[in-house]
Formats: C-alpha cells, structure tokens, sequence
C-alpha cells in the first residue's frame, strides 16, 4: 500500500521519516512541466527525474531513503511510487494531488497550470 500525503501533511510525513535518512521529494514530470512550475526544497531535497527515465536513473536513489512522489495531479506520481515499491523501496508515499494541489493548498506562488 502507498501512503497518499496531501501537501499540507507532507511537512509532517518528513518529519516522521527522518529516521530514515534526509527526505526527497522526486518530482517525475516532464521538463516543459517543470518550466511552468516547480516547488522549492525546505526541508528536503528535491530531485527531478521524468517518469519516462526513471527505470534508467533508478541507481540515483536510494532504496532507504524517504521518497515522496510528485507530478502534475497525482497519477503518475501514483504509478512511480507502485514502481519504487516494487523494486524494494522502503520508504514511499505519493503527493496527492500533486503540485496543483501543493499551489492551492501550501504555496499560491507555484504556478497552477
């Protein structure tokens, strides 16, 4: 099972995930998407891989550190933190809503799109 974090929450998941090494936020949109908006790492390191790339890239993660999975909405995020999860990450959760939803509920100043 995936834990679904809503935006406002996530400040609390990394909180309770420091145990387990610093905490990432993979943001798996495409670069035009991430052109349009992007969020600012406070209080873990954000890292952006497209979804289409990440099997390639998987090796720049690691499997026991925090990961919260971003994209525009929720769904593909969903997919790659199943993908993650499968391929023996410990630690996963999936950003609902993804960064519409971070815009709307945490930080107005990220452009909606």
């Amino acid at each position: 099972m995936i834990v679904q974090v809503r935006p406002l929450d996530l400040n609390q998941w990394l909180h309770s995930m420091r145990a387990h090494g610093t905490p990432v936020v993979l943001d798996v949109r495409e670069a035009r998407e991430l052109q349009a908006a992007s969020v600012k790492a406070d209080g873990f390191s954000l890292v952006t891989i497209p979804m289409g790339v990440l099997p390639l890239r998987l090796t720049e993660l690691d499997p026991q550190q925090p990961i919260a999975c971003l994209c525009h909405h929720g769904g593909r995020s969903m997919q790659v933190a199943h993908f993650l999860k499968s391929h023996g990450f410990a630690h996963v959760a999936n950003i609902a809503g993804g960064i519409n939803a971070w815009s709307s509920e945490l930080d107005p100043s990220v452009p909606r799109y």
